[in-house]
C-alpha cells in the first residue's frame, strides 16, 4: 500500500493538535486516526506515520494551553493547585509527572500541568519534548488497541450500538466534566506522596 498523501497527514496532524489545544476538551483523535489507518491499509509504514503525526500534533497542541494560561495568570493563580505546580517546576520529578500524565490514555491530566506551567512562566520547550515522547508511546498503544478492537470486536465500526463518532462525542463530554472535577480537588496530598515515593526510589532523603 502506498504511503498516504500529504493532505491526509496534514488533516490528522490538525485534528490531533485541535483536540489537545483546549483544556479538558477534545475528541478522541486516535479513533479518527485509526479509521483512516484502516481505510488506507494497516502497514508498518502507515502505522508509523499515523503515530508520528498524531503525537506531534498532540504535543504542539499543549502549547496553546500554555499560552492561554499566560494570558490568565492572575485568575489561575487563585487556584491552590496552580500555585502548587509553580513550586514544583524544574525538578526531575516534575518532568517525570508530566511524562506520566501525558502518557495515560483517555485522561487529559497533562492539561493541568500545562495550565500550571503557563500560569507560572515555566520553560515550555523541555515540556514539549517530554510530552512528544509520551504521546508517541500513547498513540502507538491506543491505535494498536483500537485497530484490534475494531477488527475483532466491531468490524463494522460500531461498539455497543454506538458509532465511532458517537463514542468520540461521549468521551469529549465526559472529559470536560472530569476535568472540572479534578481541577477543584486538592492535589497537595497526592503530589506530596508522589514526591516522597520518587525520592525514596532515587535514594534522596529530603525534598529540595
Amino acid at each position: 500500500m502506498a504511503l498516504w498523501s500529504l493532505y491526509a497527514l496534514v488533516a490528522l496532524f490538525l485534528l490531533s493538535l485541535i483536540s489537545n489545544a483546549t483544556p479538558f476538551f477534545g475528541f478522541s483523535y486516535t479513533v479518527i486516526a485509526t479509521s483512516e489507518l484502516i481505510a488506507n491499509g494497516v502497514t508498518l509504514d502507515n502505522f508509523a506515520l499515523v503515530v508520528f503525526v498524531t503525537a506531534l500534533g498532540a504535543a504542539l497542541g499543549k502549547v496553546f494551553i500554555y499560552v492561554g494560561a499566560l494570558g490568565f495568570q492572575n485568575s489561575l493563580q487563585k487556584n491552590k493547585n496552580v500555585r502548587l505546580i509553580g513550586s514544583w517546576l524544574g525538578r526531575t520529578s516534575f518532568y517525570l509527572a508530566l511524562f506520566i500524565t501525558a502518557l495515560i490514555p483517555g485522561l487529559p491530566l497533562d492539561d493541568y500541568v500545562y495550565l500550571g506551567a503557563g500560569a507560572n512562566n515555566a520553560k515550555v520547550a523541555p515540556m514539549v519534548g517530554v510530552t512528544f515522547i509520551a504521546k508517541l508511546l500513547k498513540s502507538s498503544f491506543e491505535i494498536l488497541l483500537e485497530v484490534s478492537g475494531i477488527f475483532v470486536i466491531s468490524p463494522h465500526g460500531r461498539l455497543f450500538g454506538l458509532s465511532r463518532l458517537d463514542i468520540s462525542i461521549l468521551l469529549s463530554v465526559g472529559l470536560i466534566v472530569l476535568g472540572v472535577v479534578i481541577y477543584k480537588l486538592d492535589w497537595a496530598p497526592i503530589i506530596s506522596w508522589a514526591q516522597k515515593t520518587f525520592l525514596r526510589r532515587t535514594g534522596q532523603v529530603t525534598v529540595q
